[in-house]
């Protein structure tokens, strides 16, 4: 028991430890606040004019404060932006040696069957996925088939996954400038030293494979084989949450179909790759069709029942073989035109606005910086892909405000791609005559071109006829030319089939690439119609990456 003598000199003692702790504290605050303005003004930002204090972050939080406490520290809130200004990361530096090691790649690779030599068979893929440990079955996948469209869906369906705070990968195919544009980790390509490395790990593994096939009278896997065991092995190396994967060709027998895909999306149906697809759509269909499957059967009650096919609009014969596969598998289905649909189009600055009717509900004022109606029948097909995989229902749909914000940030090189204002020039991969027409149309909707000259050149297992007559009725003339693949239509064969499509006045031919676009802005240059006029450069995938690089374009 002590006695009062003793409490009030404690009590004393505590008073003068409280005091001169409040003036440390308040001398450490204002060593601070003077620090801070002389951080501002060295940093030549303006003051907001704003009174601030320096607070006890440890004991009052740091809520709304200049300085905040992180996990990693101290953060100086000084308002010097908007935090939208500064959402993109600065592209990482590729190095010449890098570039030279993924040719060196390439060059290996390219030693394997090309991607026009087809085996169907998913032994191969298989294997690869096996011997690695089946990383295709680390994340859920959203896959998409179809003719045409198939890219710039995948590609919107990536955008609104990222908006969504998922971790994506995207697999596109081809590529128009750089392999490495094949694999999207995070909305960027893979870099060429990740590519590179991914590579030479699973190089000994792909070896196994080719020994495995070649002893009981197969082939070695195929090029795109490999990419693909490349892209799933580099999403599984990342990781990621959700892959969306563009089919390379067909469906049931292309290898990135060694997935089984959480929500299958169906694209328009035409008739393209034949030789290996079949000559008529119910055939193609079927193949297409393939990429929808069953759902394996789980303990996780938790997990969907069904895997769902989103399919977009298609000609009456290839829709019926596209919902009988989802008989067969029992799988869910929404149609574009009944459970989802582009409501309207508007023509806007950079591209248009749109209204699409969702699986959850209506989305309105839609910003997509694509130009074409199709490109609004796409986006509604890439938002039902998703509201699918995020279970949205009638009367609960996606956050609108999200949605939005994402299909403006969608990009789709070399899909009517502007990449000079005088005289304006687009790039376009149309390669079919469905995308002829598509691209054709687009054209005539968004723009009011009084004289539009088309740079065409198309690879020799193409239709050329039919692309031809698909973009005579808008172009006023066509330059033919070839790009550089060794797939490349003879610019002066393609040109009589030109001359008969559009006639011979109608008709130049140049050699390469640069000198028909030098003649295409001699014809934009007539003086006489010099503001009215446009180009358009398409005809191949490959066409238009050559394009893009002869623009400066970088890979993306």
């Amino acid at each position: 028991m002590t006695n009062s003598g003793e409490d009030d000199d404690r009590n004393g003692q505590n008073r003068d430890s409280q005091n001169g702790e409040a003036d440390s504290v308040h001398k450490r605050q204002q060593a601070a606040k003077d620090m801070l303005d002389d951080l501002i003004e060295q940093s030549g930002a303006e003051s907001t004019g704003e009174e601030y204090e320096i607070v006890d972050a440890l004991a009052e939080g740091t809520e709304d404060s200049p300085v905040e406490i992180t996990e990693s520290g101290l953060k100086l809130n000084l308002s010097f932006g908007d935090e939208d200004e500064y959402s993109d990361v600065a592209p990482e530096e590729v190095s010449e040696a890098e570039l030279a090691a993924l040719a060196a790649v390439e060059a290996e690779l390219n030693l394997r069957w090309p991607e026009t030599k087809l085996e169907p068979s998913l032994d191969r893929i298989e294997m690869l996925m096996d011997l690695l440990g089946n990383p295709e079955r680390t994340f859920d996948v959203i896959q998409v088939a179809g003719t045409n469209g198939k890219s710039s869906t995948a590609r919107m369906i990536d955008s609104l996954l990222r908006g969504f705070h998922r971790r994506v990968g995207l697999v596109t195919s081809p590529h128009l400038q750089r392999v490495t544009e094949r694999i999207g980790i995070d909305g960027k390509p893979i870099h060429p030293r990740d590519y590179v490395r991914i590579w030479e790990e699973i190089k000994p593994y792909v070896e196994m494979v080719d020994k495995a096939s070649e002893a009981e009278g197969g082939p070695a896997m195929s090029k795109f084989e490999v990419l693909v065991g490349i892209s799933y092995a580099a999403f599984a190396d990342a990781p990621i949450d959700v892959a969306v994967v563009e089919v390379g060709m067909g469906g049931t027998w292309d290898a990135t179909n060694v997935v089984n895909a959480d929500i299958a999306v169906i694209m328009p149906i035409g008739l393209d790759h034949t030789d290996y697809l079949g000559e008529t759509l119910t055939e193609i269909a079927g193949e297409k069709a393939g990429i929808i499957k069953a759902r394996p059967e789980s303990d996780d009650f938790a997990e969907p029942q069904e895997n769902i096919a989103i399919i977009a609009e298609q000609d009456e014969e290839a829709m019926e073989v596209v919902l009988q596969r989802t008989v067969d598998v029992d799988a869910g289905v929404a149609r574009a035109g009944s459970e989802f649909a582009a409501v309207e189009s508007r023509i806007a600055v950079g591209g248009q606005q749109v209204n699409i009717q969702g699986l959850g509900g209506m989305y309105e004022d839609i910003f997509i910086p694509l130009h074409g109606e199709h490109q609004a029948r796409n986006a509604a097909v890439a938002l039902a892909a998703v509201e699918a995989f995020f279970g949205a229902s009638s009367g609960h749909p996606l956050d609108i405000a999200n949605v939005r914000n994402s299909f403006a940030q969608t990009i789709s090189p070399g899909r009517l791609e502007r990449v000079r204002t005088s005289p304006t020039t687009f790039i376009d991969a149309a390669h079919n005559p469905h995308g002829a027409i598509a691209l054709g149309k687009a054209l005539d909707r968004d723009f009011d071109f009084a004289r539009l000259i088309g740079v065409v050149g198309v690879l020799g297992d193409k239709d050329e006829l039919g692309i031809l007559q698909a973009l005579e009725p808008f172009l006023s003339e066509v330059v033919i030319t070839q790009n550089t693949s060794p797939r490349a239509l003879d610019a002066y064969e393609l040109a009589e089939t030109a001359r008969d499509v559009f006639g011979e006045e109608r008709v130049y031919v140049a050699d390469d690439l640069p000198a028909a676009y030098a003649q295409a802005v001699e014809l934009a240059e007539d003086a006489e119609i010099q503001s009215g006029s446009g180009i358009v450069i398409t005809g191949s995938v490959v066409t238009a990456g050559e394009a893009r690089a002869m623009f400066g374009k970088e890979p993306a």
